[in-house]
């Protein structure tokens, strides 16, 4: 027998488990619910797959969702995690919208909704984007009388009543003072089994993401030449294969080498480099902020970082871009942060290397420059 349930949202879940087989769906009506459950059995019953989505019956949004993930499934493109989440947070929210319900008007009423609920403008700005892709998907691939017109009224709507937009960029710099703290907390805390000193330090010496650093490999490290080989780093535009080679750098404070080489004598090079799971470091590192009374700080800042401090020491848009894996200037810039005093110390010493005056020479001349 079917199980059917109402959810929080006032939707109805029905649940079908027969002959091994298990699928579920969501409907906004009980009677809708009810007949799909019916015929599902049915289904099940004549030897057919339950989940092989047929364009032909399609009557809801929650059937738009499982038939984009079965196209994407036959031609080899996986369906990644932050994708998922979105897909399935659509299905529980509006799945049981029958397709001609899927109007301007209903999706600025789920706009103001997912606002007041606490949705920021980027993330209402992702929900509204992929309900556009599932029914134009829909639409362009099986014919399927769907507008996605009325995706592109809703969100001018949305836009005007400044529901959705843009993320906002971190401008968020620690403090050299706060790196120290952060490290000499878990250095010295014994018990801390995740080394989130080291983690750091290697962090802001790489510019790598939390998860990439958790993920190299012993095979992965090039010691004759001091590189990391970073697999399948992210990119919106390469999402498989898109290997980087990584040199490990001595430009930002911190010695990527020296980190690697402690790793090697705690994991006596063999798995992973740093063999713990990216969320738990995470974690702690949130924590001991809280400890520490470290305001508004997150382990990706140190990627930011790591990025201006290698400008600060001089790199070009080119090299740094090696060391951080961005395409092009647009998108490296977003994560940069120069600090302006941080010109000071080259600009002094191009002008050294123009006049025959040394340093020391100039110091007793302008002995405001002694503090630099």
């Amino acid at each position: 027998m079917p199980v059917i349930v109402k959810l929080p949202s006032g939707n109805w879940r029905a649940q079908v488990r027969r002959k091994g087989k298990y699928i579920s769906n969501t409907f906004r009506r009980r009677a809708d619910a009810d007949t799909w459950a019916l015929e599902t059995e049915r289904t099940i019953d004549k030897g057919i797959d339950p989940k092989a989505v047929n364009p032909r019956t399609i009557t809801t949004f929650s059937e738009i969702i499982d038939l984009h993930i079965q196209d994407m499934l036959e031609v080899g493109k996986k369906i990644r995690r932050s994708k998922s989440a979105v897909l399935e947070s659509l299905k529980l929210t509006l799945g049981g919208y029958r397709l001609q319900e899927i109007t301007r008007s209903m999706l600025i009423d789920y706009g103001k909704k997912r606002a007041k609920q606490g949705a920021g403008p980027a993330t209402l700005a992702i929900d509204i984007s992929f309900i556009g892709t599932l029914l134009t998907h829909a639409a362009a691939v099986h014919g399927i009388a769907v507008s996605p017109e009325e995706v592109r009224l809703a969100r001018v709507a949305l836009k005007r009543l400044d529901l959705i937009g843009d993320p906002q960029e971190r401008d968020r710099r620690p403090t050299q003072n706060e790196l120290d703290d952060l490290v000499k907390y878990f250095d010295e805390k014994p018990r801390q089994l995740i080394p989130v000193g080291r983690l750091i330090r290697f962090a802001v010496a790489t510019a790598m993401r939390q998860q990439e650093i958790c993920t190299i490999t012993w095979d992965d490290v090039d010691i004759r030449n001091r590189m990391v080989t970073v697999r399948d780093r992210k990119d919106p535009r390469k999402k498989d294969g898109n290997n980087q080679r990584i040199p490990m750098l001595n430009l930002t404070g911190y010695d990527a080498w020296q980190v690697l080489l402690e790793q090697r004598i705690v994991t006596r090079g063999i798995g992973k480099v740093f063999p713990h799971h990216h969320k738990s470091a995470g974690t702690a590192f949130q924590r001991a902020c809280k400890e520490l009374k470290i305001d508004d700080l997150h382990f990706h800042d140190l990627r930011h970082e790591a990025t201006s401090r290698l400008f600060e020491a001089g790199l070009t848009i080119e090299r740094v871009a090696l060391v951080t894996g961005h395409r092009d200037w647009k998108m490296l810039r977003r994560y940069t942060n120069l600090r302006p005093e941080s010109l000071h110390p080259k600009e002094m010493e191009r002008e050294f290397a123009k006049s025959s005056l040394t340093p020391e020479v100039l110091s007793e001349m302008f002995p405001q420059t002694k503090a630099l």
